[in-house]
């Protein structure tokens, strides 16, 4: 367990509703409902489903930008959720976040150079000015950017520069855990190849590891070690990327893959076609979540939560319909 870096053990996040009648208990909807995985020092994980499937709401709970209403955050062996004042703050300066919008989330009012300084004024770290600008203009070339740039605002740069930008600024506190929450979805495709190849780069050059958040298996193909594939608050299928492509397991899973584009449509995994919406997260189906719109759905997949089993190697998957692995 040495080269664990991370692990989420039953993470639960709900959040409360408004009440529709007088005497009413508080409703609450869990977008996420009993997560568990774990990541390794310098691997990616690909966390991947629909949108609002709580992929997101994972992420922000592992960094406590949400806070988990139960279940367990190691980092390191230490527990996450009840760090506290300078603890927390140590936590921080070592897992960081790549946000979705390149431009809202850099200060419009600062330049590229204050945005990529703030975290090491935050942290107090490299009190020397001198040295802060000379870290500043090293870590904006090591993500593509010319140093000149650090004069310049926000809106001067294109939405692949923002996105450097943002990279850049977490690289400054040279993070062991990066959550990267869809970081290439709002880029062109051209684009999306770039910024994908600089985090790879990136991560051999400083083994950081990433909890790498997408809706597209296609873009996290790319990048990924692992993934995890996510619906309604639960993962229902985690593998080596080359499992999942070549030997999907779970229908979901299945059917992401039959709508990614290709070349040859004949190409494409056939059988699994995903039908109509997901349902209310605030009043989930019995028993299997995605049984409502699953294909292949038994009697038994309304009664019981399908746990999840190893099906394979270093592969496990939730679904009735799956046999363990050594089963006849």
């Amino acid at each position: 367990m040495n080269n664990v870096l991370l692990q989420v053990i039953n993470l639960v996040t709900c959040f409360p509703l408004e009440k529709t009648k007088l005497f009413q208990k508080t409703p609450f909807l869990c977008a996420v409902n009993g997560v568990s995985f774990d990541l390794k020092k310098g691997e990616t994980l690909g966390l991947v489903g629909e949108s609002g499937c709580g992929k997101t709401t994972t992420g922000r709970s592992i960094l406590r930008l949400v806070e988990p209403t139960a279940g367990q955050i190691l980092f390191e062996d230490e527990d996450v959720s009840v760090l506290t004042g300078q603890d927390m703050r140590a936590f921080r300066r070592s897992a960081q976040m790549v946000f979705q919008d390149p431009f809202a989330s850099l200060n419009p009012r600062m330049t590229v150079g204050d945005i990529v300084e703030e975290p090491l004024l935050i942290h107090g770290l490299h009190r020397n000015r001198a040295e802060r600008k000379d870290l500043v203009a090293s870590v904006l070339k090591k993500v593509g950017l010319e140093p000149d740039y650090m004069k310049r605002f926000p809106h001067e740069f294109s939405g692949g520069q923002r996105q450097r930008i943002g990279i850049a600024r977490v690289l400054t506190l040279n993070p062991k855990l990066v959550v990267a929450d869809e970081p290439v979805s709002a880029l062109d495709v051209s684009i999306q190849a770039q910024i994908i190849n600089l985090m790879v780069r990136l991560q051999e050059e400083f083994n950081i590891s990433y909890l790498f958040i997408s809706h597209d298996l296609a873009v996290v193909e790319h990048i990924s070690h692992r993934v995890a594939i996510m619906y309604l608050g639960k993962i229902v299928e985690i593998a080596p990327a080359e499992n999942i492509y070549a030997k999907p397991a779970h229908p979901y899973t299945k059917a992401l893959l039959s709508a990614i584009p290709v070349p040859d449509p004949r190409s494409r995994i056939k059988g699994m076609v995903l039908r109509g919406d997901i349902p209310n997260p605030a009043d989930p189906p019995s028993g299997c979540t995605f049984r409502t719109r699953c294909p292949i759905a038994e009697d038994v997949c309304s009664r019981e939560v399908p746990e999840m089993r190893e099906i394979g190697p270093d592969h496990l998957a939730a679904c009735h319909a799956l046999q363990p692995a050594g089963a006849e």
